[in-house]
């Protein structure tokens, strides 16, 4: 299953993506199941029988579909309570920064302001000097939990999506703490869809790139995490409730704009960041200044 969140004119509303270019709205499907879905794509995460029969019916009962083309895609979840974020989870990425890998598992949080869609552009803000990327994959939660351990950490995902952690570097470094540097609107494209675990399969074996004007700066593998996903949705549980459709994303490998060499590579008004990630898709973002 994989869905995509959009606007068409004035309704925002949610579907599924049936093939590379159609979607299959969320009204369609109620239509042939003869069932009311959930508007909040967050409350469809943890009702599993129905799911299921969603998935029994996309591709196998005749349904009117829509063209990506004629759709604004917006982020997958739009409305999360929380955006939990890892800070040097993969050991590349913390030899670039000079640092060793934490003890303990770092993160920060990301409000739903920050959230764009995954075609969208992210606007660089006027104070900012040091605009930079990161490419992530992010566990997004299907059921409310805690405490949970590590055995039955994927009953309670409902999928995967892509996240670029944009950061403001001059203000992180300043700060000292990452936080104010991380939560500007647009700092979060997120997409282009959520695809669901069965699809994925191992989510500690898919590629992933990100590319700016056409150039590879980052090429890895959510192999190279050092803290996989059983363990960090895990210690999360353990100090607060997760809830449906709350997304983690687990952190970057090297290659950001900052770390680059001999000189930094950062992005500038005018740039194009690409991100893709095995069995997920790719992001498409243009940077823009603020007016």
């Amino acid at each position: 299953m994989r869905i995509v969140s959009y606007d068409l004119g004035d309704e925002q509303d949610y579907g599924f993506l049936i093939s590379r270019d159609r979607v299959i709205p969320r009204y369609f499907v109620e239509s042939a199941i003869g069932l009311s879905l959930p508007k909040d794509i967050k409350a469809l995460m943890p009702d599993r029988e129905l799911i299921e029969l969603i998935n029994s019916v996309l591709g196998k009962i005749p349904m009117e579909s829509i063209s990506l083309e004629e759709l604004h895609l917006g982020p997958p979840i739009p409305n999360p309570g929380k955006i939990i974020c890892l800070g040097l989870n993969y050991q590349d990425h913390a030899e670039e920064a000079g640092l060793e890998p934490p003890e303990g598992m770092p993160i920060f949080m990301k409000p739903a302001t920050a959230l764009t869609g995954p075609f969208d552009s992210i606007i660089k803000p006027k104070r900012v000097e040091k605009l930079d990327y990161e490419v992530e994959l992010a566990v997004i939660i299907a059921s409310r939990c805690k405490d949970i351990e590590s055995e039955e950490i994927y009953e309670n995902v409902f999928g995967y999506m892509i996240l670029n952690d944009v950061s403001a570097r001059d203000v992180q470094f300043k700060d000292g703490q990452w936080t104010r540097g991380k939560i500007m609107d647009t700092f979060a494209p997120t997409g282009p869809c959520v695809v669901s675990k069965e699809e994925i399969g191992d989510p500690h074996n898919l590629r992933m790139l990100t590319m700016v004007n056409g150039e590879i700066r980052q090429s890895s593998s959510t192999s190279k995490m050092i803290r996989k996903i059983p363990e960090i949705i895990s210690t999360l549980s353990q100090g607060m409730t997760l809830e449906p459709g709350d997304i983690i994303a687990t952190g970057t490998p090297a290659g950001v704009g900052i770390f680059q060499k001999p000189e930094p590579k950062l992005l500038q008004p005018g740039d194009v960041v690409e991100m893709w990630i095995e069995k997920i898709g790719a992001l498409r973002n243009h940077v823009i200044s603020a007016e």
